[in-house]
């Protein structure tokens, strides 16, 4: 049968309320569950001990309960940092309203699990291409600032900034110092790389750490840093000193670095070296720049010695020598063409006398013409007589002789025999 519904009238005391939140909490069974052992407290005289059990990727733990000699008797011995697998049923304590967890069983986290585990994460995410060379950012040749995430008073800060300042004076560091190991590390850490990517002025962050047992590096193997970051906007440096076991984030990391002083060595020039480059460089331009010359000089010595150069009215004295001679053959040219042209005139018209009418008028030859009618007057048109019959008797007929005319009256005629 349903309770009714609680009104202000009739409210539920906080018995009741916590009667029913146990209830709904014991329907949940029995469960395993994997996280980092955090405290530990077995006081000798009581019967239960009290841990608390943290996800390694997140703010969130709970308190766990067992009885005493389930904490003795666990090999290896419980310790703070510990991986453990427990099995147990989620409790409301409901004087205190505290939810626990009772749990019967106990396991370590081997060495071997771990391993296993790292090695299933690294398949994952080099599938999801976090591994890809491709993805992976170049660092500035010079940062102006560096962004540094390393523990607190370490051997990994010192390394870091010392090598650094060594090679280049003028770097500017910004240091976070957080838990690099232990249940705090990996939401430390993320926290820290949240607050250099989105700082403007960092642009390269480091995130050391000396070297330690697999244990301790394994927040650098946690697939929520691994992710924090891939997701960085700002090239990380993964600079964690331990060779055998490479952690997952140095894949993840855009440059890995064997040690954190490799890591001071990478991330800014050498400014020794640097300068040596540059005044080597200078050498090489000023030399450069000293054959460049000599090669123009060269080339304008030579340029000058040219006859072109040397004596620059020659080669006009010589184009003005040929239009000379290019003028005197075409006045050679023309002259003969008159004179040619001449002489053919003249031989065409000796020719044309010799064939023309006045030399046949030369040799006793006349030419007869008659006036246009008989009885007209000498204005008349005169015709070239042809034939006597063309003249009857008192024709006038002009005479044309080779040095005149004469007029004449036709008298009479006198034909030719055939």
């Amino acid at each position: 049968m349903t309770e009714p519904a609680t009104t202000p009238e009739a409210p539920w005391p906080v018995r009741t309320v916590a009667r029913k939140i146990a209830a709904w909490v014991d329907r949940l069974g029995a469960v395993w569950v994997e996280g980092q052992i955090t405290q530990v407290s077995a006081k000798v005289g009581t019967g239960t001990a009290f841990l608390t059990l943290r996800d390694p990727a997140a703010d969130v733990s709970v308190t766990l309960t067992c009885p005493l000699a389930l904490v003795r008797e666990a090999q290896p011995p419980l310790v703070e940092g510990c991986r453990v697998v427990v099995h147990g049923k989620p409790a409301l304590h409901l004087s205190r309203s505290t939810l626990s967890l009772r749990i019967d069983e106990i396991r370590a986290v081997g060495i071997g699990e771990l391993l296993a585990r790292i090695e299933r994460l690294r398949r994952i995410l080099d599938a999801e291409g976090l591994f890809d060379p491709r993805r992976k950012r170049r660092l500035p040749v010079l940062p102006h600032c560096v962004g540094l995430i390393t523990g607190r008073a370490s051997a990994a800060e010192r390394d870091v900034l010392s090598n650094a300042t060594a090679r280049w004076p003028a770097v500017r560091f910004q240091v976070h110092n957080v838990a690099v190991q232990g249940p705090l590390a990996v939401g430390q850490i993320i926290d820290a790389l949240a607050v250099l990517d989105t700082d403007p002025a960092v642009d390269v962050i480091v995130l050391a750490r000396g070297g330690g047992s697999v244990e301790d590096l394994l927040p650098f193997s946690d697939e929520a840093l691994c992710r924090a970051v891939a997701r960085c906007t700002t090239p990380v440096v993964s600079a964690i000193g331990h060779e055998p076991d490479t952690p997952l984030v140095d894949h993840v990391a855009d440059k890995r670095c064997s040690t954190p002083t490799d890591a001071g060595k990478c991330v800014v020039p050498d400014a020794a070296a640097e300068a040596a480059a540059l005044h080597q460089l200078r050498q090489r331009c000023r030399s450069a720049l000293h054959g460049w010359v000599d090669r123009e000089r060269r080339l304008l010595d030579a340029l000058r010695t040219r006859p072109v150069l040397a004596t620059p009215m020659r080669p006009l004295a010589e184009r003005s020598q040929v239009v000379a001679d290019l003028r005197a053959r075409a006045d050679r040219a023309m002259v003969g063409g008159l004179r040619a042209a001449q002489d053919g005139l003249t031989h065409t018209a000796a020719r044309l006398r010799s064939l023309g009418p006045a030399a046949t008028l030369a040799r006793g030859y006349a030419v007869v013409q008659r006036r246009g009618g008989t009885g007209q007057g000498r204005g008349g048109t005169l015709q070239v007589l042809r034939s006597v019959a063309e003249a009857p008797e008192g024709t006038e007929l002009r005479v044309r002789l080779s040095d005149g005319a004469l007029h004449a009256v036709v008298t009479g005629e006198e034909r030719t025999r055939a």
